[in-house]
């Protein structure tokens, strides 16, 4: 390659800016955190013409505001990475719209390369949009493409090419009339004497900032500054005092009207024609009204809902008994080949029994991933959104609040941790806290693999049925728990909610394909970093402290004197049970059964309820390892469901009391710290573990008690 070039991909969200993301790099790519937040960094690469291009896939903003951590993340990366080019991907559908965030990259200046996306949905509308005309008007490239197909593509790189060996190009001066132009004037001489931001911004973009009330831009003029940033910030509050008064408008209000007042002046100039009537009925509009209606709606979301996990369950069984196969295989293989001591037993119940129990679910995750890659590429989650906010509305939260609940597993396979921070766009403190506290309840990926392994071991035969009601219940319980908050520690009215509905698309292959493998790649890494880590950490609490030498010697008496095989075993299955019984987590788990017996869970049970305050996942490796330690025979062992299935101690009423529990008590440590760092206090946090642990027990209880009186 003969040179490289730093691409950025910006837009709103559903623009396709991820599509095109995923046409550019395919494999090429890789998923990570931002530095100090948790909002998703996808950076990727690709060629072109010699040319090797570095691309990086921003969050989805409606505007460079930082009213959220989305756009501030997107803004800083702007401003401190520079990347060499900026394309905006604007969806051609929504054109009006979209063009809101270009015009703020114009006033910042960026290099910018505009790609007008989704041009055949506009066709099919019968909207038809001039280009070059766009192109003219607002002094960047312009390039019609189709992302899903990889239409216009190459064009478009061509003019990133092009750009990119441009000079810095001036920024946009737009015109917001004579209040808001004059206080621009007096901001900006006071900005370019103190040389506040000027390294970062345009002097002009830092005074909009601050006449919009940009906390973040505030808060580093003041730190720049301080003297200079009072200054700013009273012209500020006399031209919102004036307007106030002669318009009854915010000045962020009077800056947006005049961005989109210059929006509809190029858009009117032969930029955009229309075939049909505006009022027509389009295909998605002919789809919303079965797929939102009142009834039918939530009928047919039920039935999605219920076919994704049958098509899950149904199909990737036998990949599940063929990973089944390979840890048994590789446990009879440590079993003759290792010889007797703490390394062998570490290998084969702490690492190949336990964690090898979490990778066993891999097929299951990646086909509920695949599904629900379906739902989100095609465009019917955000009509679940939007249905659930009638419900939402009457439990106290916001329809914004739904988002949350899907991310953190509504549907399940998700994580509470983006789900809470997923909750930063809500604006009503009170809603947003009830939102923070109940998203963990939700069905997270970490949960789905306990979900399947007890509903596999205690009801097999209905397994899309069973995980169907979970999905129910979970929803139910997690509502009516946001109503007791609204109606106790945190009173308040709802607030209204307005969202958008994407047009319906066909999903591509490659998107899914990638969309899996990047969710499944994270629950695969989990699983042999952190889950490896704490399932080795566990083994060693279920070893140590050993038997006293005096006990394990009766026990070695005892087998010398036993003459049948079968003594022999049950022997060696007593001294392993002992021996459990005797170690650290043994001690834990049997202090706990005073109480957790009325639930049904015996000290075994708790060991493994205890590891997943750490990560739910744990639980099924805990399990394994613990019922591993108690085998005297690890080439005939049962797979650990079978051995749940076949323990007397366990029953359907102590496995729906089991289910139950894991899916409503304490979130795991990493969501514990989100709530904590989002709520501001640690308070939250606590009253998060105390509050759902506490409604978990008592829910567990009722079932196993309710059981145990009707069997």
């Amino acid at each position: 390659m003969n040179d490289s070039i730093h691409l950025a991909l910006a837009g709103n969200p559903n623009a396709g800016k991820t599509t095109l993301f995923n046409h550019l790099t395919g494999s090429h790519q890789h998923v990570g955190n931002y530095p100090g937040v948790t909002v998703e960094k996808k950076e990727g690469f690709h060629s072109h013409k010699d040319f090797a291009i570095q691309v990086v896939d921003l969050p989805g903003t409606y505007s460079l505001t930082a009213y959220s951590v989305e756009e501030l993340v997107a803004r800083d990366y702007l401003v401190n990475e520079q990347p060499d080019v900026v394309v905006n991907i604007v969806d051609a559908v929504n054109l009006e719209r979209n063009l809101y965030l270009t015009c703020q990259f114009l006033e910042l200046g960026v290099p910018l390369v505009i790609a007008l996306n989704m041009v055949d949905a506009a066709e099919k509308r019968g909207i038809s949009i001039n280009a070059t005309e766009l192109s003219r008007l607002l002094g960047v490239p312009v390039l019609p493409i189709v992302a899903r197909s990889g239409r216009g593509v190459p064009d478009l790189l061509d003019a990133v090419l092009a750009v990119s060996q441009e000079k810095k190009r001036p920024p946009t001066l737009l015109r917001y009339g004579s209040d808001i132009d004059y206080a621009l004037r007096d901001c900006i001489t006071l900005i370019e004497e103190g040389q506040l931001l000027t390294h970062c911004y345009p002097a002009r973009w830092t005074a909009l900032k601050i006449l919009e009330n940009d906390e973040q831009i505030i808060s580093q003029v003041m730190r720049a500054d301080a003297r200079a940033g009072r200054q700013l910030l009273s012209l500020s509050e006399t031209l919102t005092q004036h307007l106030r008064h002669t318009l009854d408008a915010y000045p962020e209000a009077v800056i947006a009207d005049h961005r989109y007042g210059f929006i509809k002046a190029i858009l009117r100039q032969g930029v955009v024609t229309r075939a049909f009537d505006e009022d027509r009925l389009y295909a998605s509009d002919k789809i919303d009204k079965i797929v939102t209606h009142q009834v039918l709606g939530p009928l047919l979301m039920a039935a999605i809902l219920f076919g994704l996990y049958s098509f899950t369950f149904n199909w990737s069984g036998f990949l599940v008994d063929a990973l089944g196969y390979l840890f048994e295989l590789l446990g009879a293989i440590a079993e003759i080949s290792l010889p007797e001591g703490p390394l062998k037993s570490m290998l084969i119940s702490g690492l190949i029994d336990g964690v090898g129990g979490v990778f066993g679910f891999v097929p299951i995750i990646m086909f509920m991933f695949f599904g629900i890659a379906v739902l989100e590429d095609s465009g019917y989650l955000a009509r679940v959104a939007f249905m659930m906010d009638r419900i939402f509305h009457f439990f106290g939260l916001h329809g914004s609040s739904v988002m949350p609940f899907i991310v953190s597993g509504g549907i399940a396979g998700g994580c509470a941790v983006p789900g809470v921070l997923a909750a930063r766009t809500l604006r009503s403190p009170k809603e947003r806290m009830a939102t923070l506290l109940t998203v963990p309840f939700m069905n997270c990926g970490a949960k789905l693999p306990v979900l399947t392994l007890i509903i596999g071991a205690f009801f097999a035969d209905h397994q899309p049925a069973y995980m169907f009601l979970a999905t129910l219940f979970t929803w139910t319980v997690a509502l009516l728990a946001a109503k007791f908050l609204r109606l106790t520690v945190l009173k308040g009215e709802s607030t209204p909610f307005v969202m958008e509905l994407p047009p319906y698309r066909f999903p591509t292959l490659r998107g899914l394909f990638t969309h899996t493998w990047e969710r499944t790649w994270q629950y695969i890494k989990k699983a042999g970093t952190v889950i490896l880590g704490i399932s080795i950490l566990l083994w060693a609490m279920m070893t140590y402290p050993s038997l006293p030498a005096a006990e394990a010697e009766k026990f070695a008496v005892q087998q010398q004197l036993a003459a049948p095989p079968e003594a022999i075993a049950q022997l060696e299955r007593q001294k392993a049970e002992a021996g459990l019984r005797h170690s650290l987590a043994g001690r834990i788990g049997l202090a706990l059964e005073p109480i957790s017996q009325y639930a049904g869970f015996d000290w075994r049970t708790n060991i493994a309820l205890v590891g997943g305050f750490a990560a739910k996942e744990v639980i099924v490796s805990t399990l394994g390892t613990a019922y591993s330690l108690g085998e005297t025979n690890p080439e005939d062992a049962a797979p650990l469901k079978e051995r749940l299935a076949a323990d007397p101690r366990w029953s359907p009423a102590a496995a729906l009391a089991f289910l139950v529990f894991v899916m409503f008590y304490s979130p795991c440590f990493v969501t514990a710290v989100a709530i904590a760092k989002e709520s501001g206090s640690w308070k939250w946090a606590f009253f998060s573990i105390g509050f759902n642990t506490t409604l978990a027990s008592i829910l567990a209880i009722a079932i196993f008690q309710a059981g145990q009186l009707l069997g």
